[in-house]
């Protein structure tokens, strides 16, 4: 033999693993039977699983859930002829299905029988602010790590649907599973960890997000701390140590039995940043994890940005990880539409303006997170187009008023502040707020979409502006960074 076929024959003989004795299929009809109780109609396989006909993908299994509003087995005709595999139903329907008793049900059994067949390592996140970005960061660079089998729940899939959804599309052959939780309430991340049950918990931050349901930012502590309890044995938590709540949560991870790592500025962070400096895009970050120092650049702009990629590095290391491709790929990492995208948008003069998307959510800590952002943008003048934040309760018009500050230190030449919410922030910006800020800043306050684009457009945006959009989801400023997009009026 020579030496180029020699060469070539270790090439082609790739190491074998146990998991590629594993169907290719994500589920057989078989298989969904078997985790469900439920009764199929045939012998089929299904390549997805999805709740919204509207998404159905070919040989998708489509789930027909009942909800308050409406009940998806109207929708089975309509998943079929969009190319799904079956439907999961409880109620018989002409073409393939598996019958079940509720399908919701069915649709969490279905999830904890995969999370039961995988032998992958799993990483939970949750955190009052930045959660989806983390959770993306870590995906990017797990996938990186195990060339291409690492899987995450996909958009904001964190709550009593989304975590069994996003668990049920986990293939078997998934060496790394990344899966966001949420809440509203006490008790909610309990019931979702319980199914996920990570190897690795991390929480992000603590903030006054949905503190309307909770009252305090100790119990918005306590009830991101539950993601611990399903921590499985030997598990690890990250926690960030730069919180005031973080005695709280180190306390409650060390009751569950987890080997704690903290990350962040101080002294004693076990994940301790020790140098950030602004690079072409974003940031050259230093870091020390202990037993080395690692240097990498976090394409995303900002401060949160930084501390991110420490809770990001900190969960690599502890699921297995290669730190390097974890570098490579927060050095990589694109703003999601909706947190942190950034586009050119043609101006009515023949330039171009820079549009931030940070359109999907809002709380106290982000929108001042996103306004440092948007002070360290160059432009020729910047525009906040501010949605309310919901979920305040009696808090939501202090916190408001409170973003005066944040919006002048940002050189904001232009706030467009949208949602009745809003009115103390426009109150502190043209009264009281003028003397004390030291600055006079132009802005509108609009109680509609309609009316915020009518505002922007007479205000203009022309060559050079930087444009921030961000509020809550259910405001609706989505609409807007489409209209802004496709015309740079927003009209």
């Amino acid at each position: 033999m020579s030496a180029g076929s020699g060469k070539r024959a270790r090439v082609i003989a790739w190491p074998a693993e146990l998991a590629d004795a594993l169907p290719l299929a994500l589920w057989s009809a078989r298989g969904v039977a078997e985790a469900t109780g439920g009764v199929a109609s045939g012998d089929f396989e299904m390549s997805g699983v999805e709740i919204d006909s509207r998404d159905v993908r070919e040989s998708d299994l489509f789930v027909a859930l009942k909800g308050e509003a409406t009940d998806g087995h109207r929708f089975v005709e309509g998943a079929m002829a969009r190319g799904a595999s079956a439907a999961l139903v409880e109620q018989a329907v002409p073409g393939r299905h598996i019958l079940v008793s509720d399908s919701f049900l069915a649709l969490q059994a279905l999830g904890q029988a995969a999370r039961a067949r995988t032998n992958a390592v799993i990483v939970g996140v949750t955190g009052s602010v930045g959660k989806t970005s983390v959770k993306e960061a870590l995906f990017a660079a797990l996938d990186r790590s195990s060339r291409g089998a690492a899987h995450r729940s996909v958009k904001s899939y964190n709550n009593h649907v989304g975590v069994p959804l996003s668990l049920a599309r986990m293939p078997a052959r998934s060496h790394f599973g990344i899966f966001e939780m949420g809440m509203n309430h006490a008790g909610e991340i309990a019931a979702l960890t319980a199914q996920v049950r990570p190897h690795v918990a991390v929480i992000t931050n603590i903030a006054p997000a949905h503190i309307e349901m909770l009252g305090s930012e100790e119990a918005i502590a306590n009830a991101k701390a539950e993601i611990f309890q399903g921590l499985l044995p030997g598990g690890t938590a990250i926690i960030p140590a730069d919180s005031p709540h973080f005695d709280r949560l180190r306390a409650a991870a060390l009751e569950q039995g987890a080997q704690v790592v903290s990350f962040g500025r101080t002294r004693s962070a076990d994940v301790r940043l020790l140098d950030a400096v602004p690079a072409a895009q974003g940031s050259l970050v230093t870091i020390d994890m202990g037993d080395r120092r690692v240097c990498y650049t976090v394409a995303a702009p900002g401060e949160h940005w930084i501390v991110n990629s420490l809770a990001v590095m900190a969960a690599v290391r502890a699921a297995g990880g290669d730190l390097g491709a974890a570098g490579l790929a927060l050095a990589e990492l694109e703003g999601m539409a909706g947190r942190g995208a950034r586009q050119d948008i043609r101006t009515q003069d023949g330039g171009t303006a820079l549009l931030i998307d940070e359109s999907y959510n809002a709380n106290p800590a982000s929108m001042q997170a996103t306004l440092a952002v948007l002070a360290g943008t160059p432009a020729q003048r910047r525009i906040a187009v501010l949605g309310a934040m919901k979920e305040l309760g009696d808090f939501a018009p202090s916190l408001h008023a409170a973003l005066a500050k944040p919006i002048v230190e940002a050189g904001v030449d232009f706030a467009l502040l949208v949602g009745d919410e809003m009115a103390a922030l426009a109150d502190e910006l043209g009264k009281s707020g003028q003397a004390k800020l030291g600055r006079q800043i132009a802005f509108a306050h609009c109680h509609s979409i309609d009316e915020a684009r009518a505002a922007l457009a007479a205000y203009g945006i022309a060559a050079g502006d930087a444009i921030l959009v961000k509020g809550s989801n259910s405001v609706g400023l989505g609409a807007l960074v489409a209209a802004l997009a496709a015309k740079p009026d927003g009209s």
